[in-house]
């Protein structure tokens, strides 16, 4: 069996750490505006982008136009979000991980490959904390499989690219879930700050609280 986690909810408290050097780009220009509205708006306008999206739109270009919304919301105007993005991108590789992660991936490493499985490309994913702890073969981006969450087909093509082995995915946001169980990939649920699933939205037959508890329903897939 191989295992993948969905990359920014999953493992990262990417709210946290993109919240943090947002605010600090607020506060060098002068803006009165805190982090964590910089960071919603910017991720709401990600979110909505990657549901259309399809490469060789690339991750970076979606993030750069999802910022430039955000700021454009805020009458920040757009003369910084080159500069801006890049900053955001360089601070990944300190974003925080959640708490149990670390203990919880290395138990699943245990038993099971582990990888990832995100929209980010390639170089991005390669710099995070969580790509130290799972195999570098396996990380999945949407650069490498030519798809984006939460289109079904991405996940169809991670399947396919680890086949004959079985894939099962640990996700955290309602679109994640969503997507993988409309792929007919068997899904585990990792409840996570700030991330629901939608109220008429489909649940998953397996969710824990803690990356801890996944090795015993995995033993149950």
């Amino acid at each position: 069996m191989i295992v993948t986690f969905d990359l920014f909810s999953a493992l990262t408290d990417s709210r946290t750490g993109g919240s943090a050097v947002l605010g600090d780009l607020a506060a060098r220009r002068g803006w009165e505006v805190p982090g964590t509205e910089l960071y919603d708006r910017w991720d709401g306008h990600n979110k909505a982008l990657q549901r259309t999206a399809h490469p060789p739109v690339t991750f970076a270009d979606l993030s750069r136009e999802a910022l430039a919304r955000a700021y454009t919301d805020l009458g920040l105007g757009r003369g910084t979000v080159d500069a801006d993005l890049a900053a955001v991108q360089a601070s990944v590789a300190q974003w925080p991980l959640w708490a149990d992660v670390a203990e919880g991936v290395a138990a699943v490493a245990a038993e099971h490959r582990v990888g990832i499985l995100s929209n980010v490309d390639d170089a991005l994913a390669r710099t995070t904390r969580a790509a130290r702890l799972v195999d570098p073969e396996l990380l999945l981006t949407s650069q490498r499989l030519g798809a984006y969450k939460p289109d079904p087909e991405i996940y169809r093509r991670a399947a396919a690219a680890v086949a004959p082995a079985r894939l099962v995915h640990v996700a955290a946001s309602a679109r994640d879930v969503r997507g993988a169980l409309e792929s007919g990939l068997a899904t585990v649920r990792l409840a996570r700050t700030g991330h629901a699933l939608d109220a008429g939205g489909p649940r998953p037959p397996h969710e824990v609280q803690s990356a801890t508890d996944l090795p015993e329903v995995l033993r149950a897939l």
